[in-house]
């Protein structure tokens, strides 16, 4: 008979479901857990003293000490970005926040 053909056979259709979702789980695990043992971290600067520098027109400007630099004669601020010519300034050596 042919009900007796397919009797006797096991059924593997749940079996590849099951093993696709196994796979991915595990994929998943080991993709979070290997992200969290890698931790990029930059280097930390040593920028100096708190100093704020008091202008001849009055205002402050606060900033650490080694982003000052003095170059013939001139006081400047350089940045990442920019250059601030803060020549005439008064500096002072403060702790601000």
């Amino acid at each position: 008979m042919r009900s007796d053909r397919y009797t006797g056979r096991r059924t593997i259709r749940w079996k590849i479901p099951f093993l696709i979702l196994l796979t991915a789980a595990a994929v998943l695990l080991i993709f979070y857990y290997s992200t969290s043992l890698i931790k990029i971290e930059s280097p930390k600067k040593d920028l100096g003293q708190k100093v704020v520098i008091e202008l001849p027109a009055g205002k402050n400007i606060y900033t650490y000490e080694k982003l000052l630099i003095k170059e013939n004669g001139k006081l400047y601020y350089k940045g990442e970005r920019n250059e601030i010519d803060l020549t005439g300034g008064r500096i002072i050596y403060e702790d601000w926040d």
